[in-house]
């Protein structure tokens, strides 16, 4: 590792945290340079829905570089973005009844949401943006005003203006009625809280701690939005893509909101991130908002391919499936071991153990890394354990990783007892 240490910059992180040299994966396992093998339960922070090299995308890579296709286009036509359009229309807009227009913007998520903040703010006239609590939108300049979590936050970043947070759902407790007070907020001429152009929204929270928004919750979100003529934003970047059990995070809730940004594993690993927006809110001028990236065509070939999962129903009842083996398992566990008081949170394909002691999580990561098995923490302090495994993980694999986990707090516990009782080990 002396060369990464050497050359690369401090700022390197979850290199830390699984500390070896990788060099092969496919589907849910990784190997390193010493031909070590791992389970994946981290699916490169939701990047990697359909796996690592997945056999059907890849072939389609390769048949497409074999035959000199277009690989950096800016925003110019080219037969592979025309493919993907009329895929991601034929398979996902039209069975929803959706009519968006696709803006293609910087390759990562965070172009996507500044694109949707900007875009909104020129619609609309205004320049405040409603957040919640433990939101995550990603860390550039307008991306970071609407991010809650203070690690990220510095006063001399300058990011702290035109935005104001509110409690996302359930952060006051469930008897509090947050749309209760941003209604009150929005209508109290005192509240301090000026008239925003749109208001921001993850339907699950997962940097911030897999926090679930109720359908009832979303549903009078949108509402508000409607009557007080506020755009709404769904952040579908990590939660997209399938990882709730739907295409669209938002669906179980029927909603439909005004823009959604989207990335990740649109792309499945490739830099790829889109702004859908509804039809009317297309107002832009030629070349107003640029980028040299935005036409990945490798990543245009591989979404196409990788929506061909969608053409049946039986993925998505894969997806249900799936989670609720992760949901069965772990709730096992944590009843096994209720001294650590975890609580359980999740839906579909993505789930968190909450710990009461802030760094039971860290350790378990850290242990369960030992036992070659890969996954990472999320909420404020790192007291999540993050359960995001690729949507084409075998059964056998959860079951395996499962395990691992069960192993890896009975490992930490037995090492905290024996701290404890002054027994060296």
């Amino acid at each position: 590792m002396r060369i990464f240490e050497e050359m690369e910059s401090e700022v390197r992180g979850y290199i830390r945290s699984f500390p070896a040299v990788f060099d092969v994966a496919k589907g849910s396992e990784i190997f390193d340079e010493h031909n070590n093998r791992y389970i994946d339960f981290f699916a490169g922070a939701g990047s990697l829905n359909y796996g690592h090299n997945n056999p059907a995308i890849s072939k389609a890579l390769i048949e497409y570089l074999q035959h000199d296709g277009i690989v950096h286009g800016l925003d110019k036509a080219t037969v592979a973005k025309k493919a993907f359009l009329q895929k991601l229309k034929d398979t996902i807009f039209s069975p929803r009844n959706l009519e968006y227009k696709v803006q293609f913007t910087g390759p990562t998520g965070t172009n996507a949401v500044e694109t949707a903040l900007k875009l909104a703010r020129m619609i609309k006239g205004r320049s405040n943006i409603i957040t919640f609590t433990n939101a995550y939108h990603g860390l550039s300049m307008g991306s970071l005003a609407v991010t809650g979590n203070s690690f990220y936050r510095d006063e001399s970043y300058g990011v702290r203006a035109n935005s104001a947070f509110i409690p996302f759902d359930g952060y006051m407790g469930h008897d509090f009625d947050s749309m209760g007070y941003l209604r009150k907020i929005l209508t109290d001429q005192s509240s301090g809280i000026d008239l925003p152009a749109a208001i921001i929204v993850e339907t699950v929270q997962g940097e911030g701690g897999i926090h679930v928004a109720r359908d009832e919750w979303l549903q009078e979100l949108e509402g508000i939005c409607r009557e007080f003529d506020i755009l709404l934003i769904i952040d579908d970047i990590q939660m997209g893509n399938g990882r709730t059990g739907t295409f669209f995070s938002f669906e179980r809730s029927g909603i439909t909101p005004d823009m959604v940004t989207v990335s990740k594993s649109i792309g499945t690993g490739l830099p790829m991130a889109l702004l859908l927006m509804q039809p009317k809110l297309d107002q832009w001028k030629p070349g107003e908002h640029t980028g040299t990236f935005r036409g990945n065509n490798l990543a245009f070939v591989a979404a196409t391919k990788a929506l061909e999962y969608w053409d049946t129903p039986d993925f998505a009842e894969g997806i249900a499936h799936k989670g609720k083996m992760f949901e069965q398992g772990l709730r096992a566990i944590i009843e096994k071991y209720p001294d650590t008081q975890a609580e359980l949170r999740g839906v579909g394909m993505v789930w968190g153990i909450e710990f009461a002691d802030e760094g039971f999580a860290g350790c378990i990561s850290e242990e369960a890394f030992n036992r070659n098995l890969i996954i990472e923490t999320a909420g404020a302090n790192g007291q999540v354990l993050k359960f995001l495994a690729a949507l084409t993980i075998e059964e056998s694999l959860i079951e395996e990783g499962l395990k691992i986990i069960d192993e890896s707090i009975a490992a930490v516990l037995a090492t905290r007892k024996n701290l404890h009782d002054g027994i060296l080990v």
